[in-house]
């Protein structure tokens, strides 16, 4: 049987024994801070003993309404217990801020939780809170991440906090994350109420990461059929490819006409083979100047063939020197 002590917290497995329980029923468990209520996640199920988890806590009984009037009782207490925590914290100007304060069920401890920059010394605070509760009293420094789930909110999208709401664990999140899914790396619109990277930047990461690997490098020289020039953008969802031809101008063709005219890689851009006859009158203008561009480069690339004078005796006459040799020819 899956149990959970907080809403969208962490589950443990427990035994049920004998007791018939359903999700969403309330049982008391044993646990190594006390007595504790507890909430059904998954209804108890048979299991092989190959299957069985090894030294399970047995549940000790389904909660009854007495122990619903103690949750009330504990809730009055913590509103009390945190109003003089932090009226305490603000008179000694402690760098520390409550986030809250939650009491076991057998009230046999208060703990309290708190965010804080570096390290605090709380023992006075300590002092005066077991003074004035006569419990057992922990201070428990949470990180900000755990602060927005035990808040709450609402999100940039409208919705609760996927933290509060259904995420139990929290994911290591990266800017790498926002650069692949072309995200702007604005901290106003990358982070959420935590201050820290959003947790939804994994959910896609990976699917980002397949897509990407059908697509050509933003920058990579291309050429197709019909025209040829770098990857300026990349839509991969929508599967659109951005190319800068070699005039400039910029032309967007799909994943599918690329894949289906098996375009390669060139290295010299000049290196370009001929062009089939384009299908529309577009492509045509632009693949007929690229054709001129390609002329007017093999010209300029070719070597340049040796003359000789009409003294070498080949009847080779003096206009037929190129104007960078020599010109000095007698009569």
């Amino acid at each position: 049987m899956t149990l959970q002590f907080n809403a969208v917290g962490k589950t443990y497995e427990f035994d049920a024994g004998h007791l018939d329980l359903a999700p969403h029923d309330r049982v008391l468990v044993e646990t190594e801070r006390g007595v504790e209520l507890a909430s059904v996640v998954h209804a108890p199920t048979e299991r092989s003993e190959e299957d069985t988890l090894p030294a399970l806590t047995q549940v000790m009984r389904a909660a009854t309404e007495d122990d619903f009037e103690t949750l009330k009782r504990n809730a009055a207490k913590e509103k009390q217990a945190f109003d003089f925590c932090n009226k305490r914290i603000v008179e000694r100007s402690m760098q520390m801020k409550l986030i809250r304060v939650e009491y076991l069920f057998d009230s046999s401890k208060a703990v309290f939780y708190f965010t804080a920059d570096g390290r605090v010394d709380f023992r006075i605070l300590v002092k005066d809170l077991a003074h004035m509760f006569h419990t057992r009293i922990e201070m428990r420094q949470i990180g900000v991440r755990d602060e927005s789930k035990m808040i709450g909110g609402i999100g940039i999208c409208g919705r609760e906090l996927c933290c509060c709401s259904w995420l139990r664990d929290f994911q290591p999140v990266s800017v790498k994350m926002a650069k692949e899914q072309n995200l702007a790396l604005n901290p106003g619109k990358i982070s959420g109420q935590c201050g820290r990277l959003l947790c939804c930047l994994d959910y896609e990461y990976k699917t980002y990461c397949g897509l990407r690997k059908n697509f050509p490098k933003c920058g990579k020289h291309i050429t197709t059929r019909s025209c040829s020039g770098l990857v300026e953008k990349l839509n991969l969802l929508t599967g659109a490819i951005t190319l800068k031809l070699d005039d400039g101008k910029l032309i967007t063709i799909t994943l599918e006409q690329l894949t289906g005219e098996t375009a390669a890689p060139i290295k010299n851009p000049n290196e370009i083979p001929n062009a089939a006859k384009p299908e529309t009158d577009s492509d045509a203008g632009t693949c007929r100047n690229n054709e001129k561009l390609r002329s007017r480069d093999e010209v300029q690339a070719s070597p340049r063939k040796k003359h000789r004078s009409r003294n070498s005796g080949h009847g080779k006459t003096a206009n037929a020197i190129s104007p960078g040799e020599n010109q000095d020819i007698t009569k």
